[in-house]
């Protein structure tokens, strides 16, 4: 059975305030006595509190699941999926958080004394790092610096969103790892995002000749073979820009290749195939790269 979600810590947070909420202090000072308990708690509303959690858990984990199966059969639609997934979350958690606070507590002013006394507590000597998630998760969806099933360099790791969540940010890598950055980290540092809400996205490859080669030739050789790559997404132009490339030692060409795969998942296997179609090219055509890359090694 998968575990609940960390990001419901806030909801059952409340619940286990519950048996403490006595000894917190009231607006006059004295604590609470325990024959207060019956005053402040709703039992019943408890155990309604538990049922809505496990609810909320439920339709995460079918929605989860939703997602996972359309977006896999209509790729085009696989960015708005995760977008509205992404906004589901956010809604349950917070629902669900004021759903269990005014279930499980008569609000009055001794109780707004009590909860908040306690919450503010548990906040400050434990939560603060937790609550400045939160609180960066929130910018975060409305700021939109990246989107769930954006490409994204980020503190030295480069992969795909995830997830948005309320304390963290999940990004699988190209090596299939799944990484967790904490909200607060995104509102200091940068954060490269490579297709920002599309599925397209731009790459971009480097291929080197010497001086003395035909340029025109291995332009040409470059660009057919992005354009009759099965990855690429002809909507948008092909670019191959020719510059002279020279080190302290050593001179040659450059040719950068800009093109755009169709989605983002195929960027490697759009890399792999346009470069394996490029050395061919020059390999038929007797085109020579530098001569410091062809002696390496």
């Amino acid at each position: 059975m998968q575990r609940l979600p960390f990001k419901l810590l806030p909801t059952l947070l409340v619940l286990l305030l519950i048996p403490a909420a006595p000894l917190a202090a009231q607006s006059n000072g004295e604590p609470v006595h325990l024959s207060e308990l019956g005053n402040i708690i709703r039992w019943s509303g408890v155990f309604a509190s538990i049922i809505w959690i496990a609810a909320a858990w439920l339709i995460l984990r079918l929605a989860s699941r939703f997602v996972e199966a359309f977006a896999g059969e209509f790729s085009s639609r696989r960015m708005t999926l995760q977008k509205v997934y992404t906004v589901l979350q956010f809604v349950i958690y917070v629902s669900s958080t004021i759903a269990v606070v005014l279930l499980s507590f008569r609000m009055d002013e001794t109780t707004l004394a009590v909860v908040g006394g306690s919450i503010a507590v548990a906040v400050g000597f434990a939560m603060k790092d937790l609550v400045a998630s939160y609180i960066a998760g929130l910018i975060i969806m409305l700021d939109h610096p990246f989107q769930v099933g954006d490409r994204v360099e980020f503190g030295g790791e480069y992969g795909d969103i995830i997830a948005i969540g309320l304390r963290s940010v999940r990004m699988r890598t190209l090596d299939d790892n799944t990484v967790t950055i904490p909200n607060s980290k995104f509102l200091t540092d940068l954060t490269s995002s490579g297709n920002y809400g599309e599925l397209d996205m731009q790459v971009v490859l480097d291929f080197y000749i010497g001086p003395d080669q035909d340029v025109d030739l291995a332009r040409i050789i470059v660009n057919e073979a992005a354009l009759s790559s099965r990855y690429i997404y002809l909507s948008k132009p092909v670019v191959v820009l020719v510059n002279q490339w020279q080190t302290e030692f050593l001179m040659g060409v450059r040719l950068r290749l800009k093109a755009y795969v169709l989605d983002t998942r195929y960027e490697m296997d759009f890399q792999s195939d346009v470069s394996l179609r490029v050395l061919r090219g020059f390999r038929d055509n007797a085109i020579a790269v530098p001569a410091a890359f062809s002696n390496a090694g």
